[in-house]
């Protein structure tokens, strides 16, 4: 790779929180190079080598990606009189740099660090300066060095910046000690990763550290397969795999951490089972926290009364299982509504609304994302939001609410919709906020996918037997005019489904080989469903159950992009990895970032609300790139407005075409959904259903006829051990725990 060296001219761009800087190079012939990457503290007038390529951006021209740096001490006088001139020290200008050097010369950095009091002596320092520049240097000094060492272990300097900021000089000794503590403490840095950085360091494979770390990182893992814990036969085989240990090396580091309750030991269904501490008492947390809540109401004598006045009201009539879900709702603290699309929830959620408002009481409506919670506000008319904002979301890493146990919502009823999208974190988050004597009522359709985080709670509520369920079965007159809804619910019972085209909404084409199903998509999107259904191309979504392959998510994104919002001379763009991020394109965060600040303004740019919060799912459109200062904003539901550092861009993907386990919790006027072959993991029953319930007003199968009925026919889901379910049993009899 090339390597370039010279002086730190200005620093033209810096982002402190992850170091991402744009900086100008001088060489010693005096010309000036664009550099780009991350650095730790660094500073104008240093002298630094780098090594990486050269780029040519669209606007900019050349510019230099940095890979690796190191900076080095400034040799001769007049070096040295340079990096003091630039100001990286504070208190020392050009004037001031230029006696120094002229009193000490080669020796100016020696006595700044190791005689700092002999400074005094130079016209212009004081006693006081002099000690506050023998800190600066020393404490830069440190820095230096850190980042130099954790480099040579073939650290980033993207991670070095964070090592050195977590643990300062102490690195060191975590470094030597234990570098298994970065994948607890560094976020992005996983076990296989510090595992390479141990075998540099000395670190011998069968240490108790690795074992440790191994064992609890064998179980994080899980964690984003969805499983709260792991049968303990299963942990070791991973976990000796994973180490190349004996299982009995495991097992035996295992028990010791269950003596220290770092893990927990428990019985799930007969098979001994382990959790972290944190899962198990989660779980734990939610089944007390739910009996806690759960109470039965006084009979209201009038209660058969005011519901039939509020159907004559609307104007309707609910059919016997919906009125019981109403009266279910009703005389609980704690209830369940669930079914499929077309049964009713939305209706008894506007029934129980009236009747709670005739009664006084103050009702709280929330879904676990922005798109829901607007469903929910446009079919019910009054205000839903997000359960991280209900609970106003806040602290460190966003690892805390305002509302809590401490700090409960001020309501008497609390509506939760979608319940299935919610991970078993966010509802003990949710259900602390409750207090005994509000109404938890919990909607949604347990045959959805389960949540993207861990855990599955509707399911295990609803297995439990513990808590009332009322189960909606009966389509409605309207809902069953449409396709889509009949065709769902033949999904999800395994029934054949028509594919002949008469219907007016719900259509499949038989087509193979991925080139022709990717034009056919292309069609369909740009020209014939936007015309069709009157709607902008970037209005149908695009779903796929998989994210690589010729038909994954990735190459459909980029095949779609080309198409809906093609390279501009009058759109900028940045490219981050293999993205191209350019104005006009269609985004989704990936990740939960509780800390990032979201403000909506007016026309005339008057803020008129700002907060903080974006999280996994929630789609926007890149409204501007400013690659000037490295900035991006995306505007997101309801005029939200976010700037993304260039070094934050890990955190969107394109999103014409999002996996389907993604678009939960959304309704699009149409989805276009490619079904090939594929592992029978992706292509189950409730993954097609899924699909199905996302689409509006159209959806429309492309692929393999075969494939659609093969799922259908695939009732196999991907195991996910929780232990929920068993908790609230538990705790409803009474059992020690």
């Amino acid at each position: 790779m090339p390597q370039l060296s010279g002086y730190i001219d200005h620093i033209i761009f810096r982002n402190e929180n992850n170091g991402y800087t744009v900086l100008g190079l001088e060489d010693d012939k005096g010309e000036i190079t664009t550099l780009t990457g991350s650095f730790g503290t660094i500073d104008a007038g240093q002298y630094i080598q780098v090594v990486g390529e050269f780029t040519r951006h669209p606007e900019y021209g050349d510019q230099f990606n940095v890979k690796t740096y190191e900076i080095r001490e400034p040799e001769g006088v007049a070096a040295i009189e340079r990096y003091l001139a630039s100001g990286t020290i504070k208190g020392i200008g050009p004037a001031l740099a230029h006696r120094l050097t002229s009193a000490f010369g080669e020796d100016t950095f020696r006595v700044m660090e190791e005689e700092p009091e002999r400074l005094a002596s130079v016209k212009g320092i004081s006693e006081r300066t002099a000690r506050f520049i023998g800190e600066q240097v020393s404490e830069k000094k440190d820095m230096r060095r850190a980042m130099m060492y954790l480099q040579s272990l073939g650290i980033s300097p993207v991670f070095s910046a964070k090592i050195y900021a977590k643990y300062g000089t102490g690195l060191f000794e975590v470094m030597a000690g234990n570098p298994y503590q970065l994948v607890e403490d560094i976020d992005g840095i996983g076990f296989k990763r510090a595992d390479e950085i141990a075998a540099k360091v000395g670190i011998s494979t069968d240490s108790p550290f690795r074992i440790r770390s191994g064992i609890i990182y064998t179980l994080m893992s899980a964690q984003t397969d969805g499983h709260m814990y792991l049968p303990a036969d299963i942990l070791t085989e991973r976990a000796a795999s994973l180490l190349e240990v004996t299982p009995e090396t495991v097992a035996d580091m295992m028990d010791e951490l269950i003596l220290e309750s770092c893990l927990v030991e428990n019985t799930v269904n007969g098979e001994r089972c382990i959790y972290t501490s944190v899962n198990y008492y989660t779980e734990l947390g939610c089944a007390t926290a739910l009996s806690r809540i759960q109470s039965e109401e006084k009979e209201d004598p009038k209660l058969f009364k005011k519901i039939s006045g509020i159907e004559k009201a609307h104007e309707m009539e609910l059919d016997e299982g919906q009125r019981e879900a109403v009266f279910t709702a009703v005389r609980n603290g704690v209830s369940v509504i669930t079914g499929g699309p077309g049964t009713g929830k939305t209706t008894i959620i506007r029934i129980l609304l009236d009747y709670f408002d005739q009664n006084g009481m103050d009702v709280l409506l929330a879904a676990p994302t922005g798109r829901a919670a607007k469903r929910m506000s446009e079919a019910t008319g009054y205000e839903a939001r997000t359960i991280h904002r209900m609970l106003e979301v806040g602290g460190e890493n966003g690892l805390s609410f305002g509302r809590n146990e401490d700090n409960p919502l001020e309501t008497d009823v609390v509506i939760v919709d979608e319940v299935s999208m919610v991970d078993i974190f966010l509802f003990n988050a949710l259900l602390k906020a409750v207090s005994p004597g509000t109404k938890l009522i919990l909607v949604g359709d347990a045959d959805q996918l389960p949540s993207v985080g861990p855990g599955s709670v509707l399911r295990d509520i609803i297995g439990s037997g513990v808590y009332p369920v009322a189960a909606l079965t009966q389509i409605f007159r309207q809902a069953a005019s449409s396709d889509i809804i009949v065709n769902a619910h033949k999904i999800n019972a395994g029934q054949k489904i028509k594919m002949d085209n008469k219907s007016e909404d719900f259509f499949f084409l038989e087509r193979s080989g991925a080139d022709i199903i990717i034009s056919s998509i292309e069609y369909l999107v740009v020209k014939k469903l936007a015309g069709h259904l009157k709607v902008k191309p970037q209005e149908i979504q695009v779903m796929a159950p998989m994210k690589k392959g010729p038909l994954g998510v990735e190459n459909l994104n980029k095949k779609l992009q080309e198409r809906l919002n093609p390279p501009s001379h009058e759109k900028h763009e940045r490219m981050y990895g293999d993205t191209i991020f350019r104005e006009g394109d269609k985004v989704m965060q990936v990740k939960n970032n509780y800390q990032t600040v979201w403000e909506i303004r007016s026309k005339n740019g008057l803020l008129i609300e700002s907060g903080s919060g974006v999280f996994n799912g929630d789609i926007g459109n890149v409204r501007r790139v400013d690659n000037v200062n490295g900035l991006m904003e995306v505007v997101f539901d309801d005029n939200k407005v976010v700037t993304y550092q260039t070094q934050e861009l890990d955190e969107l993907e394109l999103a014409y075409a999002i996996t389907i386990h993604k678009s939960q919790g959304s309704e699009y006027p149409a989805v276009i959904v490619p079904l090939v072959g594929g592992p029978q993991g992706f292509l189950s029953r409730n993954l097609l259903y899924t699909a199905v319930t996302r689409a509006q007003r159209c959806v429309l199968l492309i692929g393999s006829s075969e494939v659609v009925e093969q799922m259908i026919a695939n009732k196999n889901e991907s195991i996910r051990y929780t232990g929920l379910k068993e908790r609230i049993i538990e705790t409803k009899s009474g059992i020690d725990l």
